[in-house]
């Protein structure tokens, strides 16, 4: 390098590019997670939108208990309420699913399927969450104590 500026240039120009390369592979996979998790939640607003939502209820009505069965999910994995993490977070872009790890995705994913079923079945949300939290902490562990193949998705 100390013969060849243009060699040097080049040689930093490669690895920048290859660091940039590997980056975005990462960062594909995790969203590619992320997406997942998005789509689940269909399943999750479906079971909302057929058993807990009456009729009369306003548009701003409605969009509240949307977000409190999102924060049930939130509290059940995160142990905290969108809110509660912005508020702790008050400089970040992104909400607190955005920063999630994939197993956390993964479970959230599961969370989602699980909590439709609980609410087709009509249990209350406090019934819910000691429910979803007990899965998420079991779901949780079993990732960590498989994380060789955890790591292989990542």
């Amino acid at each position: 390098m100390w013969i060849s500026a243009e060699f040097k240039i080049y040689l930093v120009t490669e690895f920048q590019r290859l660091k940039e390369d590997e980056s975005d592979r990462l960062k594909l996979n995790w969203n590619f997670q992320r997406t997942l998790a998005k789509l689940n939640y269909h399943i999750h607003t479906d079971a909302i939108k057929e058993n807990l939502i009456p009729a009369e209820l306003a548009k701003n009505q409605i969009s509240f208990i949307y977000a409190d069965e999102a924060d049930l999910l939130n509290m059940a994995l995160f142990g905290k309420t969108a809110q509660q993490w912005r508020s702790e977070n008050p400089n970040a872009e992104v909400n607190i699913r955005d920063m999630a790890t994939i197993e956390q995705l993964v479970v959230l994913s599961n969370l989602e399927s699980i909590n439709a079923m609980l609410i087709h079945q009509a249990l209350t949300q406090q019934d819910r969450l000691l429910k979803l939290n007990q899965m998420a902490i079991t779901q949780m562990k079993s990732l960590i104590n498989h994380q060789t193949t955890v790591n292989k998705l990542k």
